[in-house]
């Protein structure tokens, strides 16, 4: 049984994603996948088909990359969630210029709301070296404070390494 808020950490690449999919097809509820990625060069739209294509038919796809409060709001008690990434939607705000701090309130007030089961997917930072110029310090600050955030609302909290879970948080059912 899937918990209401589950969040799936890890580094670039270290297979979260991946988890984190089967996490909600093996659910049985009706997937729904938010992507909050952008297409801006050829590689991020290679990297996005490349996931489209891995995690095969069976989902209704969202892209949002910023209005994330509306969509969780919408969803249905029988829906599972795939939000990928969280790591996205906030440096979308970063580069917007948004307010990171009412985003953020936003969206956790969204996530606690929501009827659907929600799976956030989120990169871990936070054992990377010190940045080297202030927009990407601000960066890994606003993603640390942005993941406890989240972690500490969820029922489940599990980081990905090499593609091997390790829950922080809960039960791994």
């Amino acid at each position: 049984m899937l918990p209401h808020l589950t969040l799936i950490l890890g580094g670039a690449a270290s297979g979260k994603s991946t988890f984190a999919e089967t996490l909600a097809t093996d659910s049985g509820h009706n997937r729904i996948y938010i992507a909050t990625a952008q297409s801006h060069d050829d590689e991020m739209r290679a990297k996005i088909a490349r996931h489209q294509h891995l995690r095969g038919t069976g989902w209704t796809t969202i892209e949002e990359p910023l209005e994330l409060p509306t969509h969780l709001a919408a969803l249905a008690a029988t829906d599972v969630v795939l939000l990928d990434c969280a790591t996205m939607w906030l440096t979308n705000h970063l580069l917007a210029e948004s307010d990171l701090e009412t985003a953020q309130s936003l969206f956790l007030n969204a996530l606690a709301n929501c009827p659907a089961h929600v799976i956030v997917v989120s990169n871990e930072v936070g054992s990377s070296v010190v940045p080297e110029n202030a927009l990407a310090r601000r960066f890994r600050e606003a993603q640390g404070r942005l993941n406890q955030a989240i972690a500490a609302q969820s029922d489940l909290v599990v980081t990905v390494i090499a593609g091997l879970p390790l829950t922080l948080k809960g039960t791994l059912l």
